[in-house]
């Protein structure tokens, strides 16, 4: 099999590890902290920047106008639509400016 194969295989096992790992430690806790409840509701818009940001520094016009109208929405809608509303605004974008 492919190097690629197993880094893929590697990454998800380790990912898996990762997730397991921090609810098994949270779970013995009775009460979670403020900040660390805080922290951990701050992960999902944490990623979510590190996805979006580059594109949008690298890219062009298409790029950024999905950005505008994923923000847009963003204020109007949850995050899951707010991330629908953008990929599907970047997927039309692109595919109608060739």
């Amino acid at each position: 099999m492919s190097a690629t194969f197993w880094i893929i295989i590697g990454g998800a096992i380790v990912t898996y590890l990762t997730r397991i790992g921090g609810h098994v430690i949270l779970t013995r806790f009775k009460e979670i902290h403020p900040r660390a409840r805080a922290g951990l509701d701050a992960v999902p818009a944490a990623v979510l920047t590190t996805l979006v940001a580059p594109a949008v520094a690298q890219g062009g016009p298409n790029e950024w106008a999905a950005f505008a109208i994923a923000v847009i929405a963003g204020l109007r809608v949850s995050v899951i639509w707010m991330v629908v509303i953008g990929t599907v605004a970047i997927a039309v974008l692109r595919h109608v400016s060739g």
